[in-house]
């Protein structure tokens, strides 16, 4: 009868140790979801007539482009619609630009999903379903006081799927 009780208090104990253990191990994560961005083709500025806007939205400029491909297992079991979102927002300056090219210039983003001809504010994340979206990425650079000088700018929008 001693035995059978010490067995007992032996079995409920590590059972208790057992509980506890298993409280104290590390969780294990699970990747829900991903967001792959493909960066396509550069994208040119032109100016305008003024020379006082640079953009990729002027004649003879031309829109970056990018693919998109959201997967997410949330999203396709509980069939959420908007699990990702992405944006382009402006660059605060140029990456590069000739001397004073960069003076007094404020820079805007527009983009656009799928082939719609709707531009997206940059900086405002849409959100995309499951699945490869196409992207167009548009960037205008606007001098608020005089022309821009002759030479080579470049300016790098970042894509963000979060």
């Amino acid at each position: 009868m001693a035995t059978a009780g010490k067995r007992r208090r032996n079995n409920r104990a590590l059972l208790a140790m057992a509980a506890l253990a298993g409280l104290c191990l590390p969780a294990q994560a699970a990747i829900i979801g991903t967001c792959t961005i493909m960066v396509g083709g550069s994208g040119t500025m032109t100016a305008n007539p003024a020379i006082g806007i640079l953009s990729s939205k002027q004649a003879g400029g031309s829109s970056a482009s990018a693919t998109i491909v959201a997967s997410s297992l949330l999203c396709s079991l509980f069939n959420l619609l908007d699990c990702y979102s992405v944006s382009a927002p402006a660059p605060a300056a140029f990456s590069s630009a000739p001397s004073g090219g960069g003076t007094n210039v404020t820079f805007a983003s527009v983009f656009r999903l799928d082939g719609a001809g709707v531009d997206n504010t940059g900086s405002v994340a849409q959100k995309i379903v499951n699945g490869t979206h196409s992207m167009q990425v548009d960037l205008i650079a606007t001098k608020s006081s005089g022309i821009f000088p002759a030479g080579s700018y470049q300016g790098t929008v970042t894509v963000r799927c979060e």
